[in-house]
């Protein structure tokens, strides 16, 4: 796609635009000259000057920098050099302070990134220690109140810490909360000692593991802690819900259901002046539900001109709804306000499942035929369904009086194993855009379904989507035996997707690629392909990595993946360069030279 594409909205069906005709389409060499001219001057005089130069090259990190001392390329705070790869301590520090005695300057692009994660290094060795000496001061008050036979000696350690490092209460508490954490996941500890993670990340493990006892705390801990360093915050804590719900769903239902107890809604003021309201520790199932009738509810106000993004569109009914306003209040006066036209938004409901490795995919396409070409026999599944209410937004409870549960509107994709769907199993399952969620959550959002758009897809042991299949019909029930038997019926349509060198099967002549092609895309990389980036692709551009126009820019599985606006944008910017070297395998070089690698979220299996 061309840089306009990333700044303006997303549009569904057009052809190939103006800019990208040849009389404007600037070419191969031009795009690369464009790419060079926005590099820093030193990251471009040492492209020049190496044998790299020229269209097609790929570009390793660290290439193009060399040390302060003019010493081969790849040492010192370089990528890959000794300094970017030395462990966080006293020798760290002082190479760090060395190397920016006289400020960042005379630094490269490399060795400035470097210097910048030494420093993240070192925080997360400094925090270990905090934490180390935390929990040693608590084991020492404990001893002494045993010895004494006076409990309240450790019952004020937390305000021994606050006034040492000047915290509040609460903060010192928390403090000691998460220390105490993981002083019994070792493995997460020394983690952080080297820092292969940072604090935000060793908090998420203390918090998501206290549910669990030692041994499947250790486990869980012993899983993640080396995989945590290339995830961002988002990642882990869905790794970590996901791992404790598989390893003990009964303690996961018991956390949910005490936590209920400090339900509460809260206000308070923003930094920005405004207001916030929150409703916490609610039903999961029920939260769900809320936003996407919020969400629902936006559609049809900006359907009908009222003014606003449908982020504040969301808020904006939200504090009518809470304020006993109608929602038509929020629409220009000359408008009609007099009820809701079902046709105006979509209103399908997704719900997913899966069998034997194979787990759900995204939103399906409209009718049958989308995917229906490649068979293969190994199986999965997963359903699409929802409903439509009409009525009056004036009266909000219409939907939700007599219920236990308030009616399903909007679009909610949700992925879980076939055998969670039967009751076989207590796998649990995901919600795009909320996360892990325990198996009766996921069984109760599938309840929900009145009509259905179904998909079935097949996924490898690491949990990586490889064919897929969609239809309108799904099992007449739930009953195993009919599910297998329609999962089973379903082999005709499966296509499999591209790996390794592209065939090019599905290649479209146009610039758009059809429905059927973005589907199996999205798919694939149920998020954007930026690294750590979890925004879901069917929320995303779908974009040529390589130039619609230039050699080698095709609209086909091999030539396309999803990105979310901003990190489409930045794909854009002079010195970023992306290339996908098989299908869904994503590299980025960013203008420090340094590359990153993504494959894409995998599935639950």
């Amino acid at each position: 796609m061309s840089d306009d594409d990333a700044r303006a909205e997303p549009i569904e069906e057009i052809e190939v635009p103006w800019w990208l005709d040849d009389p404007f389409y600037p070419g191969d060499d031009a795009e690369h000259a464009a790419w060079l001219a926005g590099l820093p001057a030193d990251v471009r005089a040492e492209y020049d000057a190496g044998p790299w130069t020229g269209a097609g090259e790929s570009i390793a990190a660290g290439f193009l920098h060399r040390d302060r001392d003019g010493g081969p390329a790849g040492v010192g705070f370089a990528s890959g050099g000794a300094l970017d790869t030395l462990a966080p301590g006293p020798m760290l520090a002082d190479a760090a302070l060395a190397a920016t005695r006289d400020g960042h300057e005379d630094l490269g692009e490399s060795e400035l990134i470097g210097v910048l994660c030494a420093w993240q290094r070192l925080a997360s060795w400094a925090q270990a220690g905090q934490a180390a000496a935390v929990i040693a001061l608590a084991r020492r008050r404990a001893a002494q109140s045993r010895d004494l036979q006076n409990p309240h000696l450790a019952e004020h350690t937390g305000d021994e810490v606050a006034a040492a490092l000047t915290l509040t209460g609460r903060s010192a508490g928390r403090l000691l909360e998460i220390s105490a954490g993981l002083a019994r996941l070792p493995g997460v500890v020394a983690a952080l000692q080297r820092g292969e993670i940072d604090w935000p990340k060793a908090c998420l493990f203390a918090d998501q593991l206290a549910v669990l006892d030692d041994h499947h705390a250790l486990a869980i801990a012993e899983n993640l802690a080396g995989p945590a360093g290339a995830m961002t915050t988002g990642q882990l804590r869905a790794a970590l819900a996901r791992a404790v719900l598989a390893a003990d769903p009964g303690a996961a239902d018991r956390r949910s259901t005490e936590a209920r107890k400090d339900a509460d809604v809260q206000a308070w003021t923003e930094p920005s002046g405004n207001g916030a309201l929150a409703g916490r520790e609610l039903p999961l199932c029920e939260v769900i539900a809320a936003s996407q009738r919020l969400t629902r509810l936006a559609q049809w106000l900006s359907a009908r001109g009222a003014p606003g993004t449908i982020s504040q569109l969301r808020a904006a009914a939200y504090s009518a709804l809470l304020a006993g306003r109608p929602v038509q209040t929020l629409l220009p006066p000359d408008t009609a306000t007099s009820t809701l036209d079902p046709a105006a938004c979509d209103a399908s409901a997704g719900v997913a499942s899966s069998r034997s490795g194979g787990t759900a995919g995204s939103h399906g396409p409209d009718d049958d035929s989308a995917c229906s070409d490649t068979a293969r026999s190994d199986t999965a599944g997963r359903t699409d369904t929802g409903g439509d209410t009409a009525g009056s937004f004036g009266a909000v409870d219409d939907d939700l009086a007599g219920r236990g549960w308030p009616q399903l509107t909007g679009t909610i994709n949700l992925t879980m194993p076939l055998t969670t769907w039967l009751g076989l199993s207590e796998t649990p399952g995901e919600v795009a855009g909320h996360g892990p969620a325990d198996a009766e959550t996921c069984r109760r959002l599938a309840s929900l379904a009145t009509q259905a758009r179904w998909c079935l897809t097949l996924a490898s042991p690491d949990g990586r989507a490889v064919a897929h299949a969609c239809t309108r019909r799904g099992p007449p029930t739930a009953r195993a035996p009919d599910c297998i038997s329609w999962a089973a019926g379903l082999r005709k349509k499966l296509h499999l997707l591209e790996t390794g060198d592209c065939r090019h099967p599905r290649q479209a002549a146009g610039y758009h690629p059809p429905g059927s092609l973005r589907h199996l895309i999205t798919i694939r990389q149920r998020t954007c392909s930026f690294p750590g980036c979890r925004r879901p692709a069917r929320r995303c551009d779908l974009d040529h990595t390589i130039a619609y126009g230039s050699s080698g820019g095709i609209t086909c599985e091999c030539n396309l993946a999803p990105l979310c606006r901003r990190h489409h944008q930045a794909k854009q910017a002079p010195g970023w360069h992306l290339q996908q070297d098989q299908p869904g395998q994503m590299t980025w070089t960013l203008p420090s030279g340094r590359t990153y690698h993504t494959t894409g979220e995998p599935y639950p299996v």
